[in-house]
Order: C-alpha cells, then sequence, then structure tokens
C-alpha cells in the first residue's frame, strides 16, 4: 500500500521500523518530530485550526537512579498542544525515555525539568509534563466515556477501507446534541504497519448523523496507516465538512504500546480533559 508520506523527507529519518540499540543513559536527541503540517495539508487544515485540544500519552516505563544508586520509577502524563509545529514520534519517544534508566538525577522535580524542556523542543510548542508515584497511580480507577455506545448494531459491514463517503444524516434531519462512542477503532501505524487499537467518543450538536452509517465509517479505519493523532484529525475534518455541526469533539484513547498510550483530543467547544485510564489501558 503506498501513500503520499512513502518516501517522505520529513519521515526519511524515523526509527519506526528499525533495529536499534537501546541507549541506557539520559539522550535527548533521541527525540525525533514528525511535522503536523503532513497531515493537515491532506485534509485540508490551514494555520486557522478549526479545533483546539491536544495529545495526552501516558508513559508506563519511566525509570532512573537517585543520587544513592537506587531506581526511582514513575508514571508520566505528557500534554502536547495540537498547536505544536511537530507531534512527537512514538518509538523515539520511546527510546527517549528508557535512555534516563541508568541515568543519575538528584530528584524528581529535575526529571520533571528536563522531560518538559526537551519534549517542548521536539513539539516546538511547550508540552504540560507531570510525574506520579506507583502508589498514587494505583488509587485512578479504569473508568470510560461518558457517552452512548454504538456498536452493538445489527448491520452488515463490507468496507475495511477508509471511506468518509460512509457517513449519512439522520432520516428526518433534526437538530440534537449526542455523545456517541465507540470501541471498534482500529488503525496501522503509518512506518511500520503495526495494528492501533482505540476507543472513541464523538461529541456534538447539529444535524443528526446516522449511528449505522457512522458505525461502519469508524470500522473503515480499519486497513488505514496513519499515525494516532492524524487519524483522530481526520474524522473530526470528516464529520465538520460532512455535517457542518455547531459543536464537536473528537477523542480517541488507545492502547499502549511500548509503555506509551497516545490519547488525541480535538474540539471546537470543550477544553483539553484530565488524564484517565480506560480497560484497555
Amino acid at each position: 500500500m503506498t501513500s503520499a508520506y512513502d518516501n517522505h523527507p520529513d519521515l526519511s529519518n524515523l526509527a519506526l521500523g528499525e533495529k536499534t540499540e537501546y541507549r541506557q543513559h539520559y539522550a535527548p536527541e533521541l527525540l525525533q518530530p514528525v511535522p503536523r503540517r503532513l497531515n493537515r495539508e491532506q485534509i485540508g487544515v490551514t494555520n486557522d485550526l478549526p479545533f483546539h485540544g491536544g495529545d495526552i500519552w501516558t508513559g508506563y516505563e519511566l525509570s532512573w537512579l537517585n543520587e544513592k544508586g537506587l531506581p526511582q520509577v514513575a508514571i508520566a502524563t505528557f500534554a502536547i498542544p495540537c498547536t505544536s509545529t511537530n507531534l512527537v514520534e512514538s518509538k523515539s519517544f520511546k527510546l527517549y525515555l528508557n535512555s534516563f534508566n541508568q541515568h543519575t538525577f538528584s530528584d524528581w522535580a529535575t526529571v520533571q525539568m528536563i522531560l518538559k524542556q526537551d519534549l517542548s523542543k521536539c513539539a516546538e510548542a511547550e508540552v504540560d509534563v507531570s510525574l506520579a508515584t506507583l502508589d498514587s497511580f494505583e488509587k485512578q480507577k479504569i473508568t470510560g466515556f461518558d457517552a452512548d455506545l454504538i456498536d452493538n448494531q445489527d448491520i452488515d459491514i463490507t468496507d475495511y477501507d477508509y471511506q468518509p463517503a460512509l457517513l449519512k444524516a439522520g432520516s428526518d434531519k433534526k437538530i440534537v446534541s449526542e455523545k456517541l462512542q465507540s470501541h471498534l477503532l482500529k488503525s496501522n501505524c503509518l512506518i511500520t504497519n503495526q495494528p492501533d487499537w482505540g476507543s472513541v467518543m464523538i461529541s456534538y450538536t447539529g444535524q443528526q448523523i446516522n449511528h449505522a452509517s457512522l458505525l461502519r465509517y469508524i470500522v473503515s479505519f480499519r486497513n488505514h496507516n496513519e499515525f494516532h493523532e492524524q487519524c483522530v484529525e481526520r474524522i473530526f475534518t470528516d464529520l465538520q465538512s460532512r455535517f457542518a455541526l455547531d459543536k464537536l469533539t473528537v477523542y480517541a484513547r488507545y492502547t499502549r504500546r511500548g509503555g506509551l498510550d497516545i490519547n488525541p483530543f480535538r474540539s471546537n467547544f470543550e477544553p483539553l480533559p484530565t488524564n484517565i485510564r480506560m480497560a484497555r489501558q
């Protein structure tokens, strides 16, 4: 399968798909940016973004040594604004975090400061970073979206390649406010073709979307190759261009890979939510 990204110079140096030696001492140079404009040019999004929001990452594999040589472990939350010039390529992010493993840092605040500094430089925007102890994270409940599930419809599915034309309006064309969710979002990594599994929530006010058509559309991403952040922006722009919605939020939470989960949030009316943990995370 070929795409507009194949052999693109902005993607030619990515570590994805390559055999990689793991560094165990702090190496910020491992971080690799991917310009957001690559996807946005394809979906017709210019500098005047039709949404706000960001990418919420959870890092489960973060460890370093304190000044006495005792390993420290933390769970990190990162929030990268969607207005950043770049998204952070996920494998490079993993390799970067693993480079902390045998490096000595004086305290947790220093680690947090360094993470914020390096990620902000890579993204070319201010990245929020917080660190949690495992004890505090254990108190976090597994939760879900407060939305109506559309997965149990008795419908036939025949399209597993991206098909925005599947989207249809409700038959009576009434104006509604709905929160809908599906756990059937699956796409593939742009570079390695590895599967990415996610749950997606769509909250909107406007012309009612036919639920069967929406589910078919979500399932049509099953063979689609794109980064998590790009899939969510594509869903947002497809829904907005098809239905001219007054309000729209698209929020996906993906299962973790390499100790990281990526959870893009795009909205034209809601603020970026706090991080949560769902059943597959």
